[in-house]
């Protein structure tokens, strides 16, 4: 059984229905921010709103014993991933920075800031030395022989770090992009903390830049779950939000030199990031070849992607709708800045709608019609204690105990249908990142007053 992918106590009455093609997306987005709090690892706050989740991994420790608490589960297990938690982090970043209306239309602005914060005061007690960083606490294949409640877990939670010796450039860059974007999220409201998290980007993006290497490769464990294809993308990316938060066009330099290796990658998700960084640049600097290639993506997604017969982009089997939740936000921004802004838009709408219902059921466990009841989620199907929770409550047909609200899950197979089985991760399991585009892309249309 895997529990990751290759490539709140409130009552039922409060679950949102909604008729096809339209959807309180303020509400989506007040969920979402709930799952986020569902997946906090470490010493919970005393506002924590999702109450069955409490005090987790608390001897989470580096080799020298360095606290490395804090932090979130990656989806339904408790591995602590670093690229795709810095992934999810710059997406979140990014809206809350470009959809501040969207999110304070929807009473959401503090939720979401404390969601970022809780990663990247993680990210800065991993980043122990200038070239040594914390990627991955928890073994992948350990973790995932274990179905219970994480304060419960017995097993060891190893720690593994990039070096020079061991490099992650790729891990490093995507990290260097959320602390720098997040430095802009709390420039207003704390100066000192962004300055904080800004030299930690800085330092982080040259740990990359110097020392090559994908982190699948040195932090071996975690191909279990996550195996990076390529770092150059990542380098761009980061170079881009650098040049975002400091305004020094060596950054800009720096994706020069990488654009012809760059140039023809594809897709937006934790280990591509092609998409985001054209549509970033294109409203950096205005320069058409980031234009250019931020169009022929979305006419691409839009136009010629594979789509299931009631209209979901299709580009992989396991976590459907992540890929095209993330693509469409992409192209969304695209439309933000003048490219083909009416159908964009109306093209991106569809893929958050099919989401929320527009199929024929949400696929957003505790909103709209027909949620799923059965997410894969360790947490969230563990009665509380001190009843047993264990393999045979993962196997059972019961739904989950608790509502995980908020939490997107894989979605439907090619032809939109959908088994709401705990068992089936492929289609049923959540995941930090497949609710980050999913979140910004709700901002931006709560802002837009859809």
């Amino acid at each position: 059984m895997q529990s990751c992918r290759l490539g709140v106590v409130f009552l039922f009455s409060f679950i949102t229905f909604a008729v096809a093609g339209s959807y309180d997306y303020k509400d989506a987005l007040q969920k979402s921010l709930l799952f986020y709090q569902a997946q906090r690892s470490g010493k919970l706050p005393a506002d924590q709103k999702v109450t069955w989740r409490h005090d987790s991994a608390l001897n989470d420790k580096g080799e020298k014993g360095e606290d490395l608490t804090g932090g979130y589960f990656d989806a339904g297990d408790f591995v602590k991933f670093g690229f795709p938690m810095a992934y999810t982090t710059t997406v979140l970043s990014w809206g809350l920075l470009d959809h501040h209306k969207g999110y304070q239309a929807a009473g959401s602005v503090d939720e979401c800031l404390k969601a970022i914060k809780w990663a990247t005061d993680y990210f800065i007690k991993c980043h122990v030395s200038e070239y040594e960083y914390y990627g991955q606490v928890g073994s992948g294949n350990a973790d995932h022989a274990y179905w219970g409640r994480p304060e419960d877990m017995t097993m060891a939670r190893p720690a593994y770090k990039i070096t020079p010796s061991k490099p992650g450039t790729d891990l490093a860059a995507e990290t260097a992009a959320a602390l720098a974007a997040a430095s802009m999220v709390f420039r207003s409201s704390n100066a000192s903390y962004a300055d904080l998290l800004l030299k930690h980007a800085k330092q982080m993006y040259d740990f990359g830049y110097k020392y090559r290497g994908l982190v699948s490769d040195s932090i071996t464990d975690s191909k279990c779950c996550y195996v990076s294809t390529h770092y150059e993308d990542e380098l761009v990316w980061g170079a881009a939000w650098l040049y975002r938060a400091t305004n020094d066009s060596t950054y800009l330099k720096y994706v020069d030199g990488l654009w012809d290796t760059f140039k023809g990658m594809y897709g937006f998700d934790w280990d591509q990031k092609f998409g985001g960084a054209v549509v970033l640049l294109a409203n950096l600097t205005g320069d058409s070849k980031y234009t250019t290639a931020i169009t022929n993506f979305c006419n691409y997604v839009f136009q010629q992607a594979p789509k299931t017969s009631k209209g979901l982009i299709f580009i992989v089997n396991w976590g459907p709708l992540r890929y095209a939740i993330n693509m469409a936000y992409v192209c969304l921004r695209a439309a933000d800045i003048g490219i083909n802004t009416e159908s964009y838009r109306t093209e991106a709408k569809k893929q958050i709608d099919y989401a929320l219902g527009d199929a024929g059921r949400s696929y957003v466990v505790g909103f709209g019609n027909n949620p799923p009841t059965h997410a894969h989620h360790r947490a969230a199907s563990c009665p509380d204690a001190p009843a047993v929770c264990n393999m045979d409550t993962y196997h059972g047909s019961q739904p989950n105990v608790h509502v995980l609200y908020g939490g997107m899950v894989g979605g439907p197979n090619k032809s939109d249908i959908f088994t709401d089985d705990r068992t089936d991760y492929q289609h049923t399991e959540v995941g930090c990142d497949y609710n980050a585009c999913f979140q910004s892309m709700l901002a931006r249309l709560v802002e837009l007053g859809y």
